[in-house]
């Protein structure tokens, strides 16, 4: 690269890294972010580049502690400063997770940002940070299905009317059924659950509440007319006591039999605060003991364990686990 071009791109990037009054940054600061983002010059040079810029970038600056500090003058025409590199680095990351939980008005402003952290990284060769994004992923325990495909005008007009407590006229796919039916919903919540995202809301003239899947959504219109309040409804607890299951879940102590492969991953990840794993006599499995919440969640994980778990207590389990396993066995039988 050519000293002039160098230099160049080295005073953008230093017009970047400049706040707006009535905040400033010393000069020292400046240098180190130089640093970070590769450029290697001296404290001279920086303070040389900030006295010659201050006129055309309305640059002003002031003495603390013995120490230049500058900032843009309140109201300068010019916005070039830049995102800090762990700021880039958490929209990145943040950037899938969001999607399906920010109100679509939010992710429309939100766009250019996340646009400018992946070009930001992108080009921040020289930066340990830059490494970790391209370096680090989340990865869900057990088979990841692929995300429901919620259609971008149904998306914008659910997280609008949650958004500004409005109504919301749908046309909702029943599954039981199988057509579509047009509902007036008055919106509460929205929970984002694997692969499936579910408002939360009553149906005008009903006080219960109910799901309802967004990829299910045909069509949905924000409208002007103000939704019921619910203020007795708190969103944590209805994940607990009410998602997918048509009573409230109690809490039943879970003992069985597992295997020595399924003992050591409860014992670094447990399967609840109050759990025991205690040695079986004459055997390498040992005696599971949990509490856990009695849904059709937990019943899954056990049916995934297959052959490496005796259940053993609640009765109710062990009836569900034989006539799965009859299920299947005369399934395959066929």
């Amino acid at each position: 690269m050519s000293e002039a071009k160098d230099t160049l791109l080295r005073q953008l990037t230093l017009l970047r890294l400049i706040p707006e009054f009535p905040r400033y940054i010393s000069s020292q600061t400046l240098l180190e972010k130089l640093h970070d983002r590769g450029y290697r010059v001296e404290l001279r040079t920086v303070q040389r580049d900030l006295n010659r810029l201050s006129t055309p970038f309305s640059l002003t600056n002031s003495k603390k502690g013995g120490r230049n500090e500058w900032s843009y003058t309140k109201g300068a025409p010019l916005d070039l400063r830049d995102m800090e590199p762990s700021t880039a680095l958490a929209l990145y990351l943040a950037e899938n997770h969001l999607r399906n939980l920010l109100p679509q008005s939010v992710l429309d402003l939100l766009g250019p940002q996340f646009n400018k952290a992946r070009n930001y990284l992108d080009n921040l060769g020289q930066n340990d940070l830059a490494h970790w994004a391209r370096r680090v992923r989340t990865h869900p325990n057990g088979k990841a299905l692929l995300p429901a495909q919620v259609d971008s005008d149904v998306w914008r007009a659910v997280s609008s009317a949650l958004l500004a407590c409005r109504q919301l006229q749908v046309d909702y796919l029943s599954r039981s059924k199988g057509e579509a039916k047009t509902l007036l919903i008055h919106p509460a919540g929205l929970v984002s659950r694997q692969s499936i995202g579910y408002l939360i809301g009553t149906v005008d003239g009903y006080d219960d509440l109910r799901q309802f899947a967004l990829h299910r959504i045909r069509k949905a219109e924000s409208l002007e007319t103000a939704a019921h309040e619910r203020p007795d409804f708190e969103i944590d607890h209805y994940i607990r006591e009410h998602l997918n299951t048509d009573a409230p879940i109690e809490q039943v102590e879970l003992i069985a039999d597992v295997s020595p492969q399924i003992a050591w991953l409860l014992g670094e990840t447990p399967l609840s605060s109050q759990q025991s794993l205690e040695p079986l006599e004459g055997s390498d499995w040992k005696r599971l003991r949990a509490m856990v919440p009695d849904d059709q969640e937990t019943l899954w994980w056990v049916f995934g364990l297959a052959e490496n778990v005796r259940v053993r207590e609640p009765a109710t389990w062990i009836q569900t686990v034989r006539q799965k396993a009859a299920g299947v066995e005369a399934l395959y039988a066929q």
